[in-house]
């Protein structure tokens, strides 16, 4: 990314308040075409600066899709230098209107949003051990041994190892401190790696002789003791991440930096940032003033410092409102996750019949906590995977809607408060109409359906499994928000788009049980329009921003993303390897793929 071109084009307005994915297409022939095309559009973009600098642009592209119910498509777009859509054209301005543009290539849709991951969490997995993928302890102690060899002295008192991505549903069981023992290399070293839902923490010996020898239950978790200690789940693991040495501010911000440059990547300019604590929102406060460091708008939940509490002064401190950074929504937490059995479930999960999961917080206190958030103005977001948890959200939820205006429907209120359950994995049909009727927004990953289908119905039985769980086409009347959970799973909104449509895994192109055919649960899959909507408009309604974000129109900002033909003419199979040509944020190119630079 050129940071000195950036710094030469429109910065945001502030109003702050307190395939084929070219599989075939490769012949030399087209890449020349191509390339020629890109260095043309380069001079255009950053040629005769000077004369243009403080005034609107003119871009026209091959086609434009602006996802606005008034004006569907187009051609040409005009942005402010304060980085706003000023017009929306059909044709390029005639001659005689002395405007100066060209057809750039590529075809425009408006700019992505990820509806539900985690920064910084995001960027320190960028820096830290991939396991995703990993198929046994062997090739865990592998990948750990080759992050070390390229990073020495990870793993000392003052800055463990760091990884993510285990599963023990392909390792064999719950791991324990010894497998990472078995290789001498690692003995002595602190280390402590996140499983696949990050739910979960896998931690060395040396790690767990920070607790000393007697270890109490915590509520709300589970400290696995067979075969072995070593995995600490949901609220246990607090007892790990209280010795955990956290980055400094500076680590922080090179984490930041390289997760939001992954991020445009993929043709996000902004994301729904679910779960900070008040000392990482005021870093994000501090970054967002500096256009070189914030590049991605980011609607920011706040998790106060001690987890589902309420802390209207740290709330008070840290709440923000401006185009590239909202601090108006709460995260409490209701359970764990479905693959670690923490999900907090009605009945016992059918694989392991002596347990209904794990709530985080007890039901009066999820109401207590919801009532005074609402009270305080601010949205409130609640993490639900089981169906319990589902329903004990939903119960607060519309204890506070009520309270919002007694006098009034609570789905009046809701309008207005745009309450959220995050996952929404698995919803009683009791609790779905409930849904429906109160108007809470679902937060729905698609990807993580086709992660679980491997195990959903190991957990939860088929009947469960049909009825209750992975629901996206009954939800679209509420207007599902869209996205990734990354670094849980990858942030690519194309591949998003695939589960959605196919219901089948993007990284292998398989439904349940390897079948190339039939996705997972394929009533509920959605039409590409429509999945494409839950990534642009779901969104921006789920973070109070539409007609400003997701959509290209007039006053809008002036985000968008530039393919190589226009997004319906892919067959759904090159949504899976999707390469985007460029990415844009408030007028400025923040990202362009290497044909095209």
């Amino acid at each position: 990314m050129d940071r000195d071109k950036q710094a030469q084009e429109p910065r945001r307005s502030s109003k702050e308040s307190t395939k084929p994915v070219r599989n075939s297409a490769l012949s030399s022939p087209w890449i020349t075409a191509a390339i020629a095309a890109c260095v043309a559009a380069f001079a255009f973009r950053f040629s005769d600066w000077s004369k243009t600098q403080n005034s609107d642009r003119t871009y026209c592209y091959e086609g434009v899709a602006t996802l606005s119910d008034t004006k569907p498509a187009a051609r040409c777009f005009t942005v402010s230098p304060s980085g706003e859509f000023t017009a929306v054209l059909q044709q390029p301005p005639a001659s005689s209107t002395g405007v100066t543009y060209e057809i750039l290539p590529g075809y425009v849709i408006p700019g992505l949003w990820d509806g539900h991951g985690h920064l910084l969490q995001y960027g320190e997995f960028l820096h830290s051990v991939d396991l995703f993928g990993s198929e046994s302890a062997d090739e865990v102690r592998a990948r750990v041994v080759q992050y070390l060899d390229a990073h020495p002295g990870v793993g000392a008192p003052g800055e463990w190892l760091r990884g993510v991505g285990w599963d023990q549903m392909v390792l064999g069981g719950m791991p324990t401190a010894e497998w990472l023992e078995q290789d001498e290399r690692l003995k002595g070293l602190h280390i402590m790696l996140d499983r696949v839902d990050v739910h979960c923490v896998w931690v060395s010996q040396a790690v767990l002789d920070l607790l000393g020898p007697d270890v109490p239950d915590v509520p709300g978790g589970e400290i696995v003791r067979d075969p072995g200690m070593g995995v600490f789940c949901d609220n246990a693991m607090d007892l790990i991440t209280a010795k955990w040495p956290r980055p400094d501010a500076a680590k922080k911000k090179r984490f930041i930096r390289s997760a939001m440059a992954e991020l445009h990547k993929v043709g996000l300019v902004g994301m729904h940032d679910a779960g900070a604590t008040p000392e990482d929102l005021q870093l994000f406060r501090d970054m967002s003033q500096d256009s070189s460091d914030w590049t991605l708008r980011v609607h920011a939940m706040l998790e106060c410092k001690e987890r589902n509490t309420f802390c209207p002064d740290e709330a008070s401190a840290v709440r923000h409102q401006d185009d590239f950074l909202s601090i108006r929504s709460v995260k409490l937490f209701g359970d764990g996750a479905l693959g670690s059995w923490g999900s907090a479930m009605l009945d016992p999960y059918t694989d392991r019949p002596d347990t209904t999961g794990s709530l985080l917080v007890n039901a009066s206190t999820l109401t207590s906590l919801a009532a005074s958030w609402s009270a305080a103005g601010w949205q409130v977001c609640i993490h639900a995977i089981g169906d319990l948890a589902a329903r004990l959200a939903l119960d607060s939820l519309e204890a506070a809607l009520v309270d919002c205006h007694p006098a009034r429907e609570p789905a009046e209120c809701s309008q207005r408060r745009r309450f959220r359950i995050e996952h929404a994995q698995i919803l009683h049909p009791a609790d779905r109409a409930r849904m429906h009727a109160l108007g809470v927004l679902p937060s729905v990953q698609p990807t993580h359906a086709t992660s679980d289908m491997a195990y959903a119905e190991l957990r939860l039985g088929r009947e469960r499994l049909t009825t209750e769980a992975y629901r996206l086409k009954s939800l679209l009347p509420l207007r599902p928000v869209l996205g990734s959970d990354f670094p849980v799973e990858p942030p690519d909104p194309f591949q998003g788009m695939y589960a959605a449509v196919t219901r089948r895994s993007p990284k292998t192109g398989l439904g349940p049980g390897g079948d190339a055919k039939v996705g997972f649960l394929m009533d509920e899959a959605l039409t590409l329009d429509e999945a494409l909507h839950g990534f642009t408009g779901g969104v921006a309604y789920g973070g109070f921003m539409e007609g400003r974000a997701g959509v290209i129109q007039e006053g809008a900002l002036a985000d968008w993303v530039v393919l190589d033909r226009p997004l319906g003419e892919y067959g759904v199979e090159d949504l899976r390897s999707m390469r985007v040509r460029e990415t844009w944020v408030g007028g400025r190119r923040v990202y362009a793929r290497e044909d095209c630079r």
